[in-house]
Formats: C-alpha cells, structure tokens, sequence
C-alpha cells in the first residue's frame, strides 16, 4: 500500500452496508479475517482443495477471492506452485506504520471518551491480559489486533474502518516475521491499558503521544526481526512455501 494512494483506496473502498457482496467477496473477507488472526503465517502455502473442501465453495469461487487478496497485496501467485501468502517487504512494513500513525494517533487525540470503541479497546484488554495469565500468546496477539481495530472504529468511518481492516491483515504477516509472540506482545499489553485508561479519563491528547511513541518502538522491533529473517533467508534457512 502506497500512502500517496490513501485517498484513492477510501474511495474506492465498498461501504460495508451499501451494496450486497457476492460469495467470492464473502470468501475473501473470511480469509482476510484469519490472516488477521494469525492462522497463516508469511510464505505459507495455500491448497486450492483443502480450502475448498474446509469453506464450501467451488474452485472458481475461490480462485476470485484469491485474486482479490493477490491485488491487495495479501497473497501471491507462483507460477507452477500456486497461490501462497505474501511475505512482507521492508517497505510495506514502513508504509503500513506511516498509515497506522496516519489513523490511530488522530482517532485517538480526536476521541470522545464515552464513544463505544473505547468500551471495545477496554474489552480487548482485558482478553488480552486474561490470555496472557494463560500464555496464550497467539490470542494475545488477536486481542491486540481487535485492540487496534476498536482505535480505528473511533473515527465513526466505514471506509476508515474497511482500509484498517486490510491494514490489520498485512500487520499481522508482519508480525509473523517474528517467531517470539511473548517477546511481540508481552511489552505492549501494559500501554494498551493505558491509552484506553487516558481515553476514560478525557486526556485524548495525552493518550495520542503515548500511542505515537508505542508505535515507533513496536515499528523498529518488527523492522528488526525483519532483517533477522532476511539474513536467515539468504543462508538457505529462510520462508517455507510449504
């Protein structure tokens, strides 16, 4: 996603509500929601007959959502291997913080303490921090991904809202860069908690600066594990496309 193409991409984004989707569009929303929930990680090989069999839906159905996802930028197609998903680029990683700074740290300066998603960033912390009494760090993560999303529901746009969504997806991947979730997740879930709490007490702007410097930080450790990876990759040890 190039930022310079923002504006674009919320136009043209369907307004969830306003036109019915087709099955292949349901299909690719259903995949889209687990990539942002962790269940395929980067580079992971997707089989045309299992997800058939496991969604119900016919191969041409399934190879549309794939194209839509391959023109989002969140699988890709290999010739004589299939369709897999992407592994991110330095660059996207880059771009998708530049975004992510874009929306969460206006939603939130600009928040109105009693708007509903702050109730929803309350409730994903508390998931987040029950999971974390359990070691679950895979629900850990997907209750941060609700967390962020709960801040993009603060701007009370579906078009926000629906580019976030993508957003999410291609976040996820990026953090599946990194094989430690403990290490991913475990130094945020505090913060998380007290940009909701500054929210709840009317200090928006505070919350803002505390959500900006959170995500410089998150930003240079997923760019870190990044060059790991790369450095694995280029000795032979790097994505599976199995």
């Amino acid at each position: 996603m190039n930022i310079i193409n923002i504006a674009e991409l919320m136009v043209n984004t369907p307004v969830p509500g306003l036109s019915p989707q087709n099955l292949a569009d349901r299909i690719a929303d259903q995949l889209r929601n687990e990539l942002v929930h962790g269940k395929y990680a980067p580079g992971m090989h997707l089989s045309e007959a299992g997800l058939c069999e496991q969604l119900n839906v016919s191969r041409n159905t399934l190879r549309e959502a794939f194209r839509v996802l391959i023109k989002e930028g969140l699988l890709q197609h290999i010739p004589h291997r299939g369709v897999s998903v992407i592994v991110p680029t330095l660059e996207t990683i880059i771009d998708i913080y530049r975004v992510r700074k874009l929306i969460e740290c206006r939603a939130v300066s600009l928040a109105y303490p009693l708007h509903p998603a702050v109730k929803r960033m309350r409730s994903a912390v508390s998931q987040a921090e029950a999971y974390q009494q359990k070691k679950h760090w895979a629900a850990v993560g997907t209750a941060n991904m609700d967390f962020h999303r709960a801040i993009a529901e603060l701007t009370d746009s579906p078009r926000v809202i629906a580019l976030f969504d993508h957003l999410l997806a291609e976040l996820r991947l990026a953090f599946g860069l990194l094989d430690d979730a403990e290490f991913l997740h475990s130094p945020y879930l505090p913060m998380n908690g007290q940009i909701t709490t500054l929210l709840e007490q009317q200090q928006p702007d505070t919350a803002a600066e505390l959500l900006s410097d959170y995500l410089h930080h998150s930003e240079r450790v997923i760019i870190a594990a990044y060059s790991r990876r790369m450095r694995t990759d280029s000795r032979g040890n790097g994505f599976s496309h199995k």
